[in-house]
C-alpha cells in the first residue's frame, strides 16, 4: 500500500457512494453512510460521514458499556436525546460518549439534511443497551445475541451447588 492510499480527498469523498443503512431495531433509523475510514484501511475505529434526512434517526436509542463513540455535526441541525434529555445539535456542535456513560440518539429535526461525522471504536467485544426496546446486544468476535431486558441472568444471583 502506498502512503497516497492513506489519503481522501475531498473530491473524493464527495464522489464516494453512500450506503443506505437501516438500524435493525429502529426503521426511523434511516441514513446514508459513507466510511471514509474503511477507505484508507482503518480497521479498529469506524470513521462514517452520515446523511440523515428531516424527521429520520441516525441509530436506536443506546448505551455502549466497552466502546467509546462521537458525533461531530458538519451541517444542519437535530435533537440529541442523551439519558433522556432531549438538546438541540446543530452545525459545530461535539459530543463524545466514553465507554458506559450515557443512552443516546440523535434524530434531524431540522428542514435540511443532517450531515454528522461519527467515529467510534470497533472492539472485537461489546455489550450496548437499546433502552427504549428494553433490549442488551452482546457482541463478540462477529457474533450477535440479542436478549430482553428480563431474560438477562446475574449468575452471582443464581443459587450455589
Amino acid at each position: 500500500m502506498s502512503f497516497r492510499d492513506l489519503i481522501l480527498t475531498s473530491k473524493q469523498i464527495e464522489e464516494m457512494q453512500g450506503e443506505k443503512r437501516v438500524h435493525f431495531l429502529n426503521p426511523n433509523a434511516e441514513r446514508i453512510r459513507k466510511s471514509i475510514g474503511d477507505a484508507v484501511g482503518l480497521s479498529r475505529i469506524g470513521v462514517h460521514i452520515v446523511h440523515i434526512e428531516p424527521g429520520k434517526n441516525s441509530t436506536e436509542y443506546h448505551k455502549h458499556y466497552n466502546e467509546e463513540e462521537c458525533i461531530y455535526v458538519l451541517s444542519g441541525k437535530g435533537t440529541l436525546r442523551i439519558e433522556g434529555e432531549e438538546l438541540p445539535f446543530e452545525k459545530g456542535d461535539f459530543v463524545g460518549f466514553p465507554a458506559n456513560t450515557a443512552a443516546h440518539d440523535l434524530k434531524n429535526t431540522g428542514n435540511e439534511i443532517l450531515i454528522i461525522l461519527v467515529m467510534g471504536q470497533r472492539l472485537d467485544q461489546d455489550v450496548a443497551d437499546y433502552p427504549s426496546k428494553h433490549k442488551r446486544l452482546y457482541r463478540n468476535n462477529g457474533d450477535w445475541d440479542l436478549i430482553d431486558f428480563e431474560n438477562i441472568v446475574d449468575p452471582r444471583k443464581l443459587p450455589h451447588r
